[in-house]
C-alpha cells in the first residue's frame, strides 16, 4: 500500500513538473512568434535574487518571497498550538483503541 502511494505521488509530481515545463515552453514560443519582448507575457516559473540577497520566486505571475513563507510557517505553528478537532480526534481514537484492547484482553 505504501509503494502504491509513493508511485502515485511520484507520478503526480512528474506530471506537475511537465505542466510547468510545458507552460514555459509555450511562453517562449509566444515570444518567438511575436518577435519582441512583451511585458504582459510572464514566465510560468522564475527565480530572482533581490538586491538584499533574498530569493524571490514568481509562480504563474504571483510573487512568493521568504517573508511570505515565514508568515505561513508562523500561522501553521499557531494552528498546531491548539487544534480543537485534532485533540478531539486523538482523544476519541485513544478511547476506542483502549476499549477494543480491553475487549480483546477479556477474550
Amino acid at each position: 500500500m505504501v509503494r502504491f502511494w509513493l508511485k502515485c505521488t511520484g507520478i503526480v509530481l512528474v506530471l506537475f513538473l511537465g505542466v510547468l515545463i510545458g507552460m514555459q515552453q509555450a511562453n517562449d514560443g509566444m515570444k518567438k512568434m511575436k518577435g519582441y519582448e512583451d511585458p504582459s507575457l510572464n514566465s510560468a516559473f522564475m527565480i530572482n535574487q533581490s538586491g538584499q540577497g533574498e530569493m524571490e520566486a514568481d509562480i504563474l505571475g504571483q510573487k512568493v518571497t521568504s517573508h511570505d513563507l515565514e508568515t505561513k510557517k508562523e500561522k501553521l505553528e499557531e494552528m498546531k498550538a491548539f487544534n480543537f478537532f485534532s485533540s478531539i480526534g486523538r482523544t476519541l481514537g485513544d478511547t476506542i483503541s483502549g476499549a477494543f484492547q480491553a475487549l480483546i484482553d477479556m477474550i
